[in-house]
This record gives structure tokens, sequence and C-alpha cells, in this order.
């Protein structure tokens, strides 16, 4: 009978719900992206750098700002290459926990990003010196813009993420309204709805995912693990 107490379960049932209700929040917190550090280095991205766009090539050829004309493009492209790492980074600490499709189906999806992205670069780099700048700048953004857009449905549709998908859709709303007022308007467009937009959706699911943890945690230690909030797609 010298077996180890520190394994048995807890006497008291309140505290045994709340160990289970500790352990299910730790579950969805090293198995759950943390979506503040997904959005937000996205919607910083494009606040700034489809800003400083605007405001050097605005509507009609205006300038708002004396900047160097390489200087939106370079911020812009630093900027999305720090957010992809660090999306990059908190996906493989997500995913990498977890075995099976799941976790091919993330491996696919970035290169799918990457891929994608490579490719339409070569081919606006092949033919975007042929048209004048302010055209060329708007064929640049729409494209990446459109595919970014078609990308987060894509990531909807494979994981059932309503969230994901109505995203995508946004994005590609405000692409078409952004293209059809033309140069600098687009930038404009991209920068406060599509920027804005991902720092406010990142505000969002933070305070939504601490408030499905604090839901949790309080139905199973009042003793009443129906009202953790039923099925799992039912608080989405």
């Amino acid at each position: 009978m010298n077996g180890n107490f520190d394994e048995l379960p807890p006497a008291d049932p309140a505290a045994a719900l709340r160990l289970i209700a500790d352990q299910q929040v730790e579950a969805a917190r090293q198995l759950s992206p943390n979506l503040l550090w997904y959005y937000w280095p996205w919607g910083l991205a494009w606040l700034v750098g489809f800003g400083l766009f605007f405001l050097r090539f605005g509507p009609d050829g205006r300038v708002f700002v004396e900047l160097p004309t390489w200087l939106p493009l370079f911020t812009l492209l630093a900027l999305l290459i720090a957010a992809g790492i660090v999306s990059g980074i908190v996906g493989g600490r997500t995913y990498g926990q977890v075995a099976g499709d799941s976790r091919r189906r993330g491996l696919w999806y970035g290169l799918a990003w990457g891929l994608g992205f490579s490719s339409v670069s070569a081919v606006l780099g092949r033919v975007s010196d042929q048209l004048p700048d302010d055209l060329a700048g708007l064929l640049w953004a729409g494209v990446t813009v459109g595919l970014t857009g078609a990308l987060h449905m894509a990531g909807g549709a494979v994981w059932l993420d309503r969230n994901l998908f109505r995203l995508g859709v946004w994005i590609s709303i405000i692409n078409i309204a952004g293209l059809a007022a033309g140069p600098g308007w687009h930038a404009l467009v991209i920068s406060v709805l599509g920027g804005g937009g991902m720092l406010v959706a990142g505000v969002h699911f933070l305070l939504r995912d601490r408030r499905r943890g604090r839901d949790i945690t309080a139905g199973l230690s009042a003793g009443h693990p129906g009202s953790a909030g039923g099925s799992p797609g039912s608080a989405a």
C-alpha cells in the first residue's frame, strides 16, 4: 500500500471539477492559436504599409507626404515578411502538438501561402515594369490582397472555420471596392478597412477566448458541466 497518493483523484467533487476545468482551459490554450498574434501583425502591416502608399501615391497623382518613392513598397514588404514569420511561429507552436490530418492540413496550407505568393510575385514582376507607376502599384496591391482573401476563404473551408471564411469574404469585398475606386483610393481602403479590421478582429477573438475560458471554469466549478457552453461550435 505504498502507492503514489499524488496520482490519486481528488476526494472532494468540487476539487475534481476545478481540476477538470483547469485541464480543459490549458488544453484549449495549447491547441488553439492566439489569434491576437495572428491578426495584429498582418493588421499593422496593412495599416502602415498601405497607409504609406496612400500618403505617397494618392488619388489622381496627389502626394500628401513627400516620401522616397521606394519607401512605401519597402516598408510594406518588410512588415509582411515580419508578419509571416510571427504567424509561422505561432502556427508551428500550435500544430506542432497535433498529429495526423490536422497537422498535414496546417503544413499544406502554409505551403500554399508561400508558393502562391512566390508565383504571383514572379508574374507581377515580369509585367509591372510595362505599366505606369500608379497602375503597377494598383496591380501588385489588388492581386496580392485578392490572393490573401482567397486563401483565407480556403482555410475557412478546410477547417470549417466561419470566422476565417468571413474574414476572407471581407478582404475580397473591400479589395473589389478599392479596385473600382482606382489608384490611391485602393490603398486607403485596404489600410483602414483591411488593416484596421484585422486589429479589431484580433481584440474581438482575444476577448471571446478569455470569456470562453472563464465560462468553462465557472460552469465546471459550479458543478454543472453542461453549462460550459454545449458543443464546441455553439459559441462561435
